[in-house]
């Protein structure tokens, strides 16, 4: 079964072609970040007009690299949610056209399932069950998969997702957009021994996220740093490493904890933030201690892409589910109220 996955969540327009039998066979991927830097984040309205004017092109693109045409094409999958509301309705109707064009089945796919399991796009995939951890700009939750649609939620953020916690402490450190990599650079430069910021929530059972606190903390520190005349190019990049080290340890405490509380082997990261290499580094020693093994998508799959929800969408509409004559766009719509596909 071919299908074309579409994504158009926020400022990232994805088009992938997955094959149920040969497996991906093309994708793209157009980002609007220096569109959206100008202004130090997304502009909804802005994403909406730029997903519209990119998308055709794009699957014009992954269908010439596959060599293939629409007539080829056995079902279409977009993202429903969560995200922007606009964008997401640029992905819905495009694809809702194609699909009655074309007379194939469309499906609406979660976001987040899109990025769980975007590991299963590599070479060696994990299998199940495992522990996923999403950590990205706007979700950080760990999760115990059993198979498709069979999701537990063990823990999330109280507050601030891990990812948008380097976004404003970005903005603390007068970086440019997008914070979260611009923080991963300065930071290694930081000196790791000068400044100790908290961990937050690891000194209480629960996998539970928080980083409000974080976030306040790094910004007494950089008002601290000013006031003394040493918020320079060292003392920024001091503040980033701290910060990052805190995050980092944060998230290794809690998979450490899930791993121990399912007594599961495996660990999939996904997300933006999973991209992050000091992240990567310590979660390679945390499961080499344990005799368990993680998993990680390719860098270009770590962030938003079609890739992913051609694939969900694959396995799901390959077991028959299809949206009906309706459009779905769903800017809040949790992990937990996915099923598995029906029997």
């Amino acid at each position: 079964m071919r299908v074309l996955g579409i994504e158009t969540s926020c400022d990232e327009t994805g088009v992938a072609l997955y094959d149920t039998q040969a497996g991906l066979l093309a994708d793209a991927l157009y980002s609007q970040i220096s569109m959206h830097a100008e202004y130090g984040g997304v502009v909804p309205e802005l994403a909406s007009r730029d997903h519209t004017r990119k998308l055709l092109p794009l699957i014009e693109e992954v269908l010439a690299s596959a060599q293939l045409s629409r007539s080829d094409l056995d079902g279409i999958a977009y993202t429903a949610g969560p995200g922007l509301v606009g964008a997401l309705m640029v992905g819905a109707a495009t694809a809702h056209g194609m699909a009655r064009a074309l007379n194939i089945p469309v499906l609406g796919v979660h976001h987040m399932e899109g990025h769980l399991l975007a590991p299963m796009l590599e070479d060696a995939p994990p299998a199940f069950p495992f522990v996923a951890l999403l950590v990205s700009g706007g979700h950080t939750q760990l999760v115990e998969v059993r198979g498709l649609g069979q999701y537990r939620l063990l823990g999330e953020s109280v507050d601030d997702a891990a990812g948008e916690a380097f976004d404003k402490t970005a903005k603390m450190l007068e970086l440019d957009y997008p914070g979260g990599p611009a923080v991963a650079r300065l930071a290694e430069r930081g000196d790791p021994t000068r400044f100790r910021f908290p961990r937050p929530m690891t000194d209480r059972p629960g996998l539970d996220f928080s980083f409000s606190g974080l976030k306040t903390h790094t910004l007494i520190t950089a008002n601290r740093l000013r006031e003394a005349g040493e918020f320079d190019e060292q003392g920024r990049a001091d503040i980033a490493r701290a910060f990052e080290d805190a995050v980092v340890d944060t998230l290794v405490i809690k998979c450490r904890r899930a791993l121990d509380q399912t007594g599961l082997k495996r660990l999939v990261v996904a997300g933006g933030v999973s991209a992050n290499v000091r992240l990567r580094e310590r979660l390679e020693q945390e499961t080499a201690k344990r005799g368990a093994q993680a998993f990680y998508p390719r860098g270009r799959f770590c962030t938003d892409n079609g890739a992913m929800i051609a694939y969900v969408g694959a396995q799901r509409l390959l077991a028959g589910e299809r949206d009906d004559s309706t459009m779905k766009a769903v800017p809040r719509w949790p992990l937990a109220e996915l099923m598995p596909p029906a029997a």
